[in-house]
């Protein structure tokens, strides 16, 4: 039985809740603000993010990075695009990042600015999910991407190569599944560097914004150890 006398209940301190950069919305041992522009990057591509729900809970997600870091991105916590999704500001071409699939190719970065043929209003839907539900959600979005004429983009995917990401490249914090898929905004900073007229500056500044997460996170996270080929 409890006993009821306060002298004799534990005098310990509570624990104490992670300071919370009110800027970044990370913990302050992790901060970004120093690499964050101060100033959100204005681009002519806007960007949507269909933020699938699971993934919205990871340490490790970048969607929120391209919020704080690009003026013109939106995010919808969904596990499909919708229509309501889309705005009422016609693009001129929409394309949506996903690896091609023996029924659906893909536009390569290489060939991605020729195709667009100079479109000043491009809409860029990104997929923040793991590849599992990725695959999930793009198969459920087809009759809307169908529907507004979106073309499947992709970086150079090689499905028998592993690694890649700047996730290998600097710490094993999460592991792709081939060589050529990266984390969201590796992936839409690759896309505007080879669409935006200044997009090799637009992809410097992101990509260094994610390698200083990395660089912090591994301080404080246990590498995951690579997952053997099947």
């Amino acid at each position: 039985m409890e006993s009821d006398d306060p002298s004799s209940r534990s005098n310990s301190p509570p624990p104490q809740r992670r300071r919370i950069c009110g800027n970044c919305d990370r913990p302050q041992a992790v901060c970004l603000c120093h690499v964050i522009p101060t100033t959100p990057i204005t681009t002519n591509t806007r960007i949507l993010i269909i933020h699938h729900p699971h993934e919205a809970q990871h340490k490790l997600n970048t969607a929120r990075l391209l919020t704080k870091s690009v003026r013109h991105v939106a995010t919808h916590l969904s596990r499909k695009l919708l229509h309501s999704h889309l705005t009422d500001q016609s693009p001129s071409a929409t394309i949506y990042l996903f690896p091609p699939s023996p029924t659906t190719p893909a536009v390569t970065l290489s060939d991605l600015k020729q195709t667009l043929n100079n479109h000043d209003n491009v809409l860029l839907i990104a997929f923040d999910a793991t590849w599992k539900h990725a695959k999930e959600m793009v198969k459920a979005s087809q009759g809307v991407l169908e529907s507004v004429g979106a073309i499947r983009a992709c970086l150079d995917v090689d499905e028998n190569l592993t690694g890649g990401s700047i996730y290998d490249d600097e710490l094993v914090l999460r592991k792709e599944p081939f060589k050529g898929c990266v984390s969201t905004l590796e992936a839409v900073a690759r896309v505007l560097g080879a669409i935006e007229d200044k997009g090799d500056d637009i992809e410097r500044v992101l990509i260094g914004v994610l390698r200083e997460m990395v660089r912090l996170q591994a301080g404080f996270l246990k590498p995951v150890k690579p997952r053997p080929k099947r």
